[in-house]
């Protein structure tokens, strides 16, 4: 080692390096090939001795190594460690100059193949898939770290005649951005215009009835129109959405998850008729609190399931079974019994040249049904957790995490005052006499 002159340092043989005077730090190494001025300094953040490559020699000359070996050494004393500054530079421009490349579509596709397809149902995945890409279609070859809060307000303010899908399109959107830049495939400092707030507001008009919207009031039946329905209604359908009709208001369940029932899933115990829901099979899933719905099966909910057991062939797992257009036999779906009530409903704009008898009660759907039951355990003084455990709602907060009962033998104890009041608000007993929603 030596100190730099311009003899010294033609002379310096691979491995040697000659230091710069009054230039603590800097100095001139000779490679195999090449000599290359660097800067060795104590790291500011650990005290680790590190060193910094300034430029190669003779391009860079002495006086030019100085300049720089000043401005990384003031960089040093204000507490920035140069070689970690220069690795994120060097990483921010590779990162921009990709994301220059990549673009809007390219990170829906990543979203929906990489997310979406492993947290998500598979038929919500493919649905919210679908509606990304056509709600940035008209966008989707612009590179994402281009997106601009006026391309985010254009692109929401086009959905917004369906602000429900119009929310989905900004919560997904925002939800994709944030998993490219944990990719690595969108700079981090860039800001998630998906994410803000924004003036639009997201409030759904309800669906469209007769070309008016309905609203988002929640529908609840009274007992007059229970009694109607359950007199003279029913018989407009057939057995099967007539039986699983009764069956979501006997039991106060979801549509989706009776169209699923299997005899497997029906078992008599010391104590009557249960039908019992795995929760896999359940909407709340993914709720790590949520367990086995078990369904007593009281009154007429009873009479009707075992009615099915003996009704249909024993080698078909469903209750409520249906035969695709391939043949193949599986468990209804919910929305084969939404249409079937839809199309009895005066309203009903469904093959029109099809002469019917409407509903005389209008204006609900199945799952209105659902939510008919849980009132009438509200009204009648069940308590607010076991109306919950009927539903197979998991108790919210503190509550869910230290309450765990299952509520059975109470469960059991309202579904059968249900299904009396039911029995009564269908019989003959005078109108006046009944309670009213």
């Amino acid at each position: 080692m030596a100190f730099y002159d311009a003899r010294a340092a033609k002379l310096l043989q691979p491995g040697q390096h000659i230091v710069v005077q009054d230039c603590p730090g800097l100095r001139l190494v000779a490679g195999k090939t090449s000599k290359t001025w660097v800067y060795r300094y104590r790291s500011p953040t650990d005290a680790a001795l590190r060193q910094v490559k300034i430029g190669a020699f003779p391009a860079l000359g002495v006086g030019e190594a100085i300049s720089e070996w000043q401005r990384l050494r003031d960089q040093r004393e204000a507490g920035t460690d140069p070689a970690q500054a220069k690795r994120e530079n060097r990483a921010r421009a590779i990162s921009a100059a990709a994301a220059k490349q990549y673009t809007i579509g390219q990170m829906v596709e990543d979203y929906a193949a990489g997310y979406l397809a492993n947290n998500r149902e598979p038929k919500g995945a493919h649905a919210v898939g679908l509606r990304l890409r056509a709600a940035h279609a008209s966008h989707a070859d612009i590179p994402a770290a281009a997106t601009t809060r006026a391309l985010v307000f254009s692109t929401i303010e086009a959905l917004l005649s369906t602000p429900v899908a119009a929310k989905s399109v900004k919560v997904e959107t925002a939800a994709a951005w944030r998993y490219a830049v944990e990719a690595g495939k969108i700079p981090e400092d860039l800001p998630n215009w998906w994410g803000e707030k924004t003036s639009h507001r997201f409030r759904s008009k309800g669906a469209l009835r007769a070309g008016e919207h309905k609203g988002t009031a929640k529908r609840v039946l009274a007992p007059q129109e229970l009694r109607v329905l359950m007199r003279e209604d029913l018989n407009l359908f057939s057995r099967q959405v007539a039986q699983f009709l009764q069956l979501q208001l006997w039991t106060c369940t979801r549509g989706g998850e009776l169209c699923q029932m299997r005899r497997n899933q029906i078992a008599q115990e010391k104590d009557g008729w249960w039908w019992i829901i795995p929760k896999a099979e359940m909407k709340g899933r993914h709720v790590q609190a949520a367990f086995d719905l078990r369904v007593p099966l009281e009154g007429r909910a009873k009479t009707i399931v075992l009615e099915l057991l003996a009704r249909v062939p024993a080698d078909v797992p469903w209750l409520f079974p249906s035969r695709s257009r391939d043949g193949q036999i599986r468990g209804q779906s919910q929305a084969y019994m939404q249409s079937k009530v839809h199309y009895m409903q005066p309203y009903s704009n469904a093959r029109e040249d099809h002469a019917r008898e409407r509903l005389k009660v209008t204006h609900w759907s199945p799952h209105d049904l659902r939510r008919t039951g849980r009132t009438m355990l509200a009204q009648m003084g069940c308590p607010h957790e076991v109306g919950e455990a009927i539903l197979g709602h998991v108790l919210p907060g503190v509550a869910g995490d230290y309450n765990l009962y299952r509520y059975d033998a109470e469960r059991r104890l309202w579904l059968r005052q249900l299904s009396d009041r039911l029995e009564q608000i269908a019989g003959t007993s005078p109108l006046e006499h009944l309670p009213h929603a």
